[in-house]
């Protein structure tokens, strides 16, 4: 099976004031269809430069990476994968539906089109019924469900995701957490998912790259042995420590290299 985001040896430096920077240095991971990916490591170590290498928002200074076979460009163009924010994003004076809609508009979607799919996201991302209200008049963890769907309307088979429940409390994170599988579940989306948090990694996660302090290098690829239905009491099991507990010792040796 061919991968559909495939990294080869991939670097990036930075040039800045103070000298290079070097965000990633030779990084090499293949992502299969369906995969839900989860890149974990302390800060600054690049996950989101290296998403963002994916969305052809950074370019690397050396190696290469191809979405569906094709270079980063070339899937932004073809609008291959939707982007989630670590902040909602939402237009504060166009309605949740609105905000959904805006890459429909964007793409020249017809008025028919663009009712009919933010209808179909938002009844996935259980917003159903909220189109008409504001962004500031719905909490943190909704603001975030109305920007998984807006990413979703126009239905790409690649969802990045940077960080998106970072700021949201436990219990709320939890939650979108659970929501999140089921939607994965239901569209059976790629995922590329950065996250600061080890429990949440290997909840939501098939596979979890761990990475080193920059330059950024990916120290562990742990391919997870959970099952795809996965309560949240789950974390409770030993199959579920013993893979956190992977992660943790994957951090420790990088901060030790």
């Amino acid at each position: 099976m061919s991968a559909v985001i495939s990294a080869k040896n991939l670097s990036l430096t930075f040039e800045t004031n103070d000298g290079p920077v070097h965000a990633l240095k030779d990084v090499s991971l293949d992502i299969e269809k369906g995969d839900f990916v989860s890149f974990i490591g302390p800060s600054g170590c690049g996950k989101t430069t290296f998403l963002r290498c994916m969305a052809d928002l950074e370019q690397p200074t050396g190696g290469e990476i191809t979405v569906n076979g094709v270079s980063a460009a070339q899937a932004r163009m073809a609008r291959a994968y939707g982007y989630v924010f670590q902040a909602a994003g939402l237009y504060p004076w166009r309605t949740i539906g609105g905000n959904i809609r805006l890459p429909l508009e964007i793409m020249g979607y017809s008025k028919a089109e663009q009712a009919d799919r933010a209808a179909r996201v938002m009844e996935l991302v259980e917003l159903s019924g909220f189109e008409k209200k504001f962004p500031w008049q719905l909490s943190g963890g909704m603001q975030q469900r109305a920007s998984i769907a807006r990413a979703l309307a126009f239905d790409a088979d690649i969802l990045l995701m940077d960080e998106p429940f970072g700021a949201l409390d436990e219990i709320v994170r939890d939650h979108l957490n659970e929501q999140l599988l089921r939607l994965w579940a239901r569209t059976e989306k790629t995922i590329a998912f950065v996250t600061h948090s080890i429990p949440e990694a290997v909840y939501l996660s098939t596979k979890i790259v761990v990475m080193s302090p920059r330059p950024g290098r990916i120290t562990d690829v742990i391919e997870s042995p959970l099952p795809r239905e996965r309560p949240l009491d789950i974390r409770d099991t030993p199959a579920f420590l013993e893979i956190a507990h992977r992660v943790r010792e994957g951090l420790r040796a990088g901060m030790d290299t």
